[in-house]
């Protein structure tokens, strides 16, 4: 594409490249899947006669819906046969992300988990509606329903994710202090420690992807979660560290094993204390991280 830099067509994708990838990766919970579908919505963008649109926003933005909506069908196959519990890609998030509330939750490991259990259409009209404010008529336009229905549509997949999500607004001062607690409990190797920073009814999902070690289902509770936690790094072999970073709009850890990532750890934060953990430690999910962390934070 960089051949072709002052090609009109080339400066009205590259323009709407990050919003494109995020409507994708909100979509599919997939950052690869969503670079994906951004080459699809390329290449089908280059062959459009730009004269015929009025609005090259939306038109990208319809593009990328579609072809999204291809993938997703085929993703939900996939996730039929995926070998224990399934968790979006970790997606590495600019700090002043998690100061944008509204902008931090709607890429929330917690939110994007709550859009697994809509249908393709509902997760589309939802993402378009809700994060990005799009008009029922685009919508419609990309979905290919009437915005009356639409509307309907939207209604119904809004008050299933109201029903679902994280009601607690918590400040980021509020999380990274837990964070805080809780990267300290690990070094130092104090059950209690991990116990007074994890709330009673916590859950904490580990994804393998049958690649690694995972537990096959979610664990349930603060004495569970924090022994299978201590007991899993006192198993460990090698040389355990943990690093702070931003993931998904929320504060997390990056988890390596003598110097090579070993997972990525996301938190949810409710009343001062951790009620969500989500660790990600198939390595397919875990290239983008690896490549693109600050060599700082390694």
């Amino acid at each position: 594409m960089s051949d072709h830099a002052t090609n009109p067509a080339t400066e009205a994708f590259v323009a709407h490249r990050n919003l494109l990838f995020t409507v994708a990766y909100e979509m599919l919970g997939s950052a690869a899947d969503a670079e994906d579908v951004l080459q699809e919505t390329w290449l089908r963008w280059i062959r459009v006669d730009l004269g015929q649109v009025r609005d090259q926003r939306a038109y990208l933005v319809r593009i990328t819906t579609r072809q999204s909506l291809n993938r997703l069908r085929t993703m939900r196959r996939r996730k039929e046969t995926y070998i224990g519990p399934w968790l979006p890609e970790p997606l590495l998030t600019a700090p002043d992300v998690a100061e944008d509330v509204e902008l931090a939750e709607s890429v929330s490991m917690a939110l994007m988990l709550v859009l697994e259990t809509l249908s393709p259409t509902e997760r589309a009209v939802f993402v378009l509606r809700e994060a990005f404010d799009v008009s029922y008529d685009e919508i419609a336009a990309a979905v290919d329903k009437s915005p009356a229905a639409v509307r309907q549509i939207a209604h119904r997949a809004r008050q299933h994710v109201d029903a679902r999500r994280p009601r607690e607004v918590v400040s980021p001062n509020e999380t990274r202090a837990a964070l805080e607690s809780f990267q300290r409990a690990l070094a130092t190797g104090d059950l209690q420690g991990l116990l007074d920073v994890l709330a009673p009814e916590v859950v904490l999902v580990s994804d393998g992807g049958g690649v690694k070690q995972a537990a096959l289902r979610p664990i349930i509770g603060a004495d569970k979660v924090a022994r299978f936690i201590a007991g899993g790094y006192g198993k460990a072999v090698g040389a355990l560290a943990t690093v702070p970073t931003v993931v998904n709009g929320n504060p997390a850890l990056v988890v390596r094993l003598d110097g090579e990532i070993d997972g990525v750890l996301a938190l949810r934060v409710e009343g001062a204390r951790i009620i969500g953990l989500y660790y990600v430690r198939n390595p397919e999910k875990l290239s983008r991280v690896e490549s693109e962390i600050p060599l700082t934070l390694r």
